[in-house]
């Protein structure tokens, strides 16, 4: 393994810590999670790399907690986050309203995807999902309302500066090599 594959493989066991660290800080807390902004940050600065700590971070929620169908959400979200955030990182997009927007859009999502997954796993039918749907979703609303709330707080308070910032240590990690000692 040359030093490139060693450091890509520690600074991915960085952002799962840093995943799992920041969501086990404010489990108390309903909702208000830092997750969608690390997965999102992960994703524009370091592409590839943030979708696999996503999804690494998803396998490690899943040996604590065990596997719910919490879990399906996750493993479809959180990587899609990372992957829209890549793209965007890609595509240069810098305009903190068109990021937070995006980020909102997708915590707005969120509560969409696990509701239909609740519904569709545990519903038997699919006789009336759509009113059952609506019904289930409206007992979340509460939380979802909670969480884009501070994903908007976050993003607009916290994206563009964490943005500069972890580009800078990346073009710092990546561009120095280990100097051979005689």
């Amino acid at each position: 393994m040359g030093i490139r594959s060693a450091k890509s493989v520690a600074l991915i066991g960085i952002m799962v810590a840093m995943l799992e660290g920041g969501k086990l800080a404010l489990m108390t807390i309903p909702n208000v999670e830092v997750v969608t902004l690390f997965c999102a940050l992960f994703g524009y600065v370091f592409g590839v790399y943030g979708i696999i700590a996503s999804v690494l971070f998803v396998i490690c929620e899943t040996m604590i907690w065990g596997f719910g169908t919490w879990a399906i959400g996750y493993f479809l979200y959180w990587p899609l986050v990372a992957f829209v955030f890549m793209m965007l990182g890609r595509a240069k997009i810098r305009n903190r309203w068109v990021l937070t927007g995006i980020a909102v859009a997708l915590t707005a999502f969120f509560g969409v995807l696990t509701s239909l997954v609740d519904i569709g796993l545990f519903s038997g039918s699919f006789q009336n999902f759509w009113q059952r749907f609506a019904i289930y979703y409206a007992r979340g609303i509460v939380f979802y309302v909670i969480q884009i709330v501070c994903n908007l707080v976050l993003f607009i308070s916290f994206f563009v500066l964490l943005s500069k910032l972890l580009y800078k240590m990346k073009g710092n990690y990546f561009s120095r090599e280990i100097r051979k000692t005689e």
